[in-house]
Formats: C-alpha cells, structure tokens, sequence
C-alpha cells in the first residue's frame, strides 16, 4: 500500500479517536455489508430469455451507450470487472428474464435448472444472489395488468411465474448458503383515473397469498413487496400503492422495499426506515435517484443517500436492512455506472459511521441543540476521504479515480468489440 495513504489514514484516525470512533473497527463493520448489485444495468433490462422484446411495463431506459451485454456470459463478465472495482464481497441481483438456457421456455415454466450457470458462476465468485419475477415485458402485460389482472387465466399465468420464482430463489439460498431476497414488484395500474379502485386491490392480495401459500424455507429465500406511486401508463393509479404493501408486508410477515424513486418528488424514504422497521422485522432497500419522477438515475452522493445511510447507521438499523441498487442508465458506459453508484452507496454508509453517534445523541437528550448541530456540521469536512482510501486499498480495489482508468481500458478492449 502506497505509504502516503497509510499517513493520511493514520492522522484521520487519531482525529476521530479524540471522538470515540475506532476506525479500523468501523472498516470491519463495512467490509460485512453486502450490496445488491442489479444485473439489470449492463444491457438496458433486455434479458436474455425473450429475444428483442420492448420494455413495457412503466420501465424506460434511455441512452445507447455502446458495449451492453448481450448475453449471459458478457453480462458475467462485466458484473466480475465491476465488483473486481469495488470494496467488499457483494452479491448479484437477479430479474427472471436473465434465464441462462438453451431452452424455449416460458415465464410460469422457469425452474432452478435454468440459472444453474449463474448459481455456479457465484460460487466460483464467493457471492449471494438476489431474485426478482419479471411482471413486465410480456405479452400477458401488455395491457398494464398482472397480478391483479381481471381475467382469471392470465391472472393465473403470473401466480405461476411468481410461484418458480420462489422455488428458484429458495435453490439459490440453500446451493449459495446465503438468503436469496426475492422482491415481488409488478406494474397493475391505470393511466387514467379508475371507477373502482378497490376490486384490483382485492385481486392483488388474493394472487399474492396464493403465491405465499407455499411453505419456503425462510433460511433460503426472504419475500418483499415493493410499491410504486406511479408509471408510464399509469400516471393516475397503480394497484400496488405504499399504503397496499405495507399493510399487506406487516399483516403477512413479508420485507417491505422502499424505493427511492417510487413517492411523491419531494418525499424521501430516510424518513420512512426507523418508523417501518419498529413494525416489521426486515427492510429492502433499492437505492436509486430520481430526478423528475422514478428515473433511476446513477446513484451519487446527493444529501438523500447520506440521509438513508445515517438513519440506517445511528438506529443500528442494517443487520435488518437488505441494500440493492436499481438504477439503468444508457446514456453512460454500463460498467462505470455500476462502480460510480455502489462505491457511493458503501462511501455513504462509511460516513455515517464515523459520526460521534453517542457523543451527537447525549447532546440531544441532554437538549444541547447547539452542539448537536455544530458537531453534525463540523464532521462534513472531516477527513472521512482519507478513511476511504484506506478501505479501498486494504481490499486491494482501485483508490479514488484510479478505477476510471481500468473501465477506460475494458471498454477499449472489451467492450468495444461487441
């Protein structure tokens, strides 16, 4: 390690040591969070199992950056030069239509066999996957409908997929030896506002206890519900609301996933973590950035992830926490936006924990506002960069820009030829 990053570490340290904080024990702290990163970003949510399908759904990706991946193994392939960036052991998060099989098959058909590559390709990795049913992009989505779908066959169809989705999760828990979350989203909603709200809603919950109703082992697969305020093509109502899925999560015993894209624009989930988790035993949280509306913009560090992150920190809240990310820009090279927003999503939490935590705390309690705010204030400009630096060198992962470089060089020698 280069001797001027062991100096900077070493003054950093003796800075927050005058606070309490250890910072080689908040390293070891970091280096045991795991982040989610989601397969969907190298190839703009095509999928591999249903070749040249448009997105539909409410989902849009914009920008053609060249060098997407087009298959499984590029997809592999770049998700290994990504995470090779990146400090810390990770894992993989999956959507159904990223099937690696030669066989023609359907969504309700999917089984274990078809991601035995990617289940051995994570092994080989030392990495966890993550699982999501792909309720959009299909045929029996095309009129904005799934799970809470009026006719009863194609209803049936996505209770189905739903069901294989959890059979392939649990596989990929117990061949892993890691819990696979599996977050169910779909995109049910209207474009226009409704007559009846409440009929869809009924169908929902009826498909989604149907879906439930099979035992899987919690060891291997924990469930999540993800909602949405609204979608390209259902801008004036969507089945599964906020409201919807934390009713149903807390009443089923299910994760709730907050979305940072998916609320009101000026309506943050920082706010939402410490009330949700008094009630309900597991949070997922898919940090993304939304700029006019779910956008799902790269992830920088913007006041909003510092927030999520501190919340997560100071009410020692991420032993229960599941952090992924969801995010699909094509207008810059795939690969890059995977470091730039997973490294911003560890930065953060690094921040938040070489805060005087307890120090800030007694000040609160104690009605020391003034010094609760001075010291917040003044930990914005320690050298928490230093730290950093340290983390990344120590885990043998390229410092500060340097990681910009070797994507320069893979997308020259890779990524261009494609």
């Amino acid at each position: 390690m280069d001797q001027s990053i062991i100096n900077s570490y070493n003054e950093a340290k003796k800075l927050y040591a005058a606070h309490g904080i250890d910072t080689d024990g908040v390293l070891k702290k970091l280096a045991r969070i795991k982040i989610s990163l989601h397969c969907w970003q190298g190839d703009d949510v095509r999928g591999f199992l249903f070749k040249d399908k448009e997105l539909s759904g409410g989902i849009a990706v914009t920008g053609s950056y060249p060098g997407r991946a087009g298959t499984p193994d590029e997809l592999r392939q770049d998700l290994e030069k990504a995470l090779s960036l990146i400090p810390g052991k990770h894992k993989v998060n999956l959507h159904a239509i990223y099937a690696d099989t030669k066989e023609q098959v359907d969504l309700d058909e999917l089984a274990p066999r078809h991601f035995t590559n990617w289940v051995e390709w994570a092994k080989e990795q030392g990495l966890g996957l993550d699982f999501n049913p792909t309720c959009f992009s299909h045929p029996k989505a095309a009129d904005g409908f799934t799970l809470s779908h009026a006719d009863e066959e194609i209803r049936s169809f996505w209770i189905k997929h739903c069901k294989a989705s959890r059979r392939i999760a649990e596989n990929f828990g117990r061949e892993l030896g890691q819990p696979c979350v599996t977050n169910f989203w779909v995109p049910d909603g209207y474009k226009d506002t409704p007559v009846d709200r409440l009929a869809p809603r009924v169908r929902l919950k009826e498909s989604l206890d149907e879906i439930f109703s099979e035992e899987i082992d919690p060891q291997y697969n924990i469930d999540a519900v993800e909602s949405k305020l609204f979608g390209i093509g259902s801008e004036s109502y969507v089945v599964g609301s906020h409201e919807f899925y934390m009713g149903y999560g807390l009443t089923r015993g299910k994760a709730i996933c907050l979305d940072a894209g998916h609320f009101h624009p000026t309506e943050v989930i920082s706010n939402k973590l410490s009330s949700i988790l008094m009630f309900s035993e597991q949070l997922l949280l898919h940090v993304s950035r939304p700029v006019r509306w779910d956008s799902d913009h790269v992830v920088t560090m913007d006041d909003e992830l510092l927030e999520i992150a501190r919340e997560l920190v100071r009410g020692e809240l991420l032993p229960r926490t599941h952090i992924g990310l969801d995010f699909f820009d094509g207008s810059i090279n795939h690969l890059a936006a995977w470091v730039i927003g997973t490294r911003n999503t560890i930065k953060a939490l690094l921040r938040a924990m070489l805060e005087p935590i307890e120090e800030l705390r007694a000040n609160e309690q104690a009605g020391d506002y003034t010094s609760r705010l001075a010291l917040v204030e003044e930990f914005k400009s320690y050298p928490f960069g230093a730290v950093w630096d340290y983390y990344c060198a120590s885990q043998g992962t390229p410092v500060r820009e340097q990681w910009l470089a070797e994507v320069k060089r893979y997308e020259q020698d890779v990524l261009s030829l494609r």
